[in-house]
């Protein structure tokens, strides 16, 4: 205990729920530069004169971009070879375009090979880039290049609770550990690092408990980055598709086409649909814009409902919606393959 004495608490149920922490690179003098993660970002007082962020993944771009719109320099270092690095590149291209026309420095393929200074007062960054060796000087860095579980030197192999090679809790689709009465939910069982995910591990937890039969096989999960414009996909993208030898028909339609985006001024970005090749199954949806999520959601539930896409494509849509433009998005769906 905080006061030094110790305390035991016993169950018959065990429920773990301790989540990730940021992970910091393995950069020589990263860690002595004391960098932020994203938990001093929101706790600052000052608006940085140069934040150099390591990572173009969801919680990188986000705070990029907000820091750009306080004031900020910002420079992102990304080592793969596009921004937001689960997504297509066409979709990653135009994030780019976005968030570069708004003045943020977007480095990829670039590999951080020293640091120097503290961050706060002054640092100085050399990364390896496709052009050469660059050397960047900045007040401040911000380490957004993933996450690690909060698993280690807390007693799960006492526990009989086994780990995977990462370090995530192993379990099964009922979110049962391998030790008997204990169950892991959320970022540290290895679920997808979304509050919304981590609330339906506890959902199958409680209804299993009940008498029910749910398991996290096959759940259809949104993924949605909060720019400005939002970035939001439910489903596959094309190169899941291509890694699964999955057929799909493509369609796309951009934002300006869609008449709502005219009254309110926001025209960039584009929604996607992937569609099977040979029906009319909506197998993925990404779309860069203005209430993206909410759109999102909208494709979301009927696929949950195993509806063609030709039922959006000829429903009524309110106008003027953000909604309004899937009517037009899957009228461009190509013709079934033969």
């Amino acid at each position: 205990m905080n006061d030094g004495g110790t305390r035991l608490l016993t169950g018959d149920r065990v429920f773990i729920n301790i989540g990730t922490l940021p992970a910091i690179p393995d950069a020589p003098g990263l860690k002595e530069a004391a960098p932020l993660t994203n938990i001093e970002a929101l706790e600052l007082d000052y608006v940085p004169l140069h934040l150099i962020v390591l990572g173009g993944g969801y919680v990188g771009l986000e705070l990029a971009q907000a820091f750009r719109r306080f004031g900020s320099r910002v420079t992102v270092i990304e080592r793969g070879p596009h921004i937001a690095g689960r997504e297509d590149p066409d979709v990653a291209e135009e994030m780019r375009r976005i968030l570069c026309d708004e003045g943020i420095e977007i480095l990829v393929e670039a590999q951080v090979s020293h640091v120097s200074g503290r961050s706060g007062e002054e640092v100085n960054l050399a990364a390896g880039t496709p052009s050469g060796e660059r050397t960047i000087g900045g007040s401040d860095i911000l380490a957004a290049a993933g996450r690690v579980p909060n698993t280690a030197g807390i007693g799960l192999d006492v526990a009989g609770v086994e780990l995977d090679g990462r370090g995530y809790i192993k379990v099964n689709g009922r979110l049962e550990t391998t030790a008997p009465g204990v169950w892991a939910i959320g970022e540290c069982a290895g679920s997808p690092q979304f509050t919304h995910v981590s609330y339906d591990d506890f959902r199958i937890i409680r209804d299993n408990l009940a008498g029910g039969d749910r398991t996290t096989r096959g759940r259809l999960v949104p993924y949605c980055m909060f720019t400005d414009p939002p970035l939001a996909r439910v489903g596959l993208n094309e190169g899941e598709a291509r890694r699964l030898g999955v057929e799909v028909r493509v369609a796309k339609l951009p934002m300006s086409a869609v008449l709502r985006t005219r009254t309110i001024g926001e025209t960039q970005g584009f929604m996607k649909a992937l569609i099977a090749a040979r029906d009319a199954d909506i197998l993925g949806f990404t779309m860069i814009g203005a209430e993206a999520g909410e759109v999102m959601a909208v494709v979301q539930a009927a696929m949950l409902a195993g509806l063609p896409y030709t039922r959006l494509r000829d429903a009524i849509l309110a106008h003027p919606t953000m909604a309004e433009g899937l009517g037009g998005l899957f009228s461009n769906v190509p013709p079934p393959l033969q």
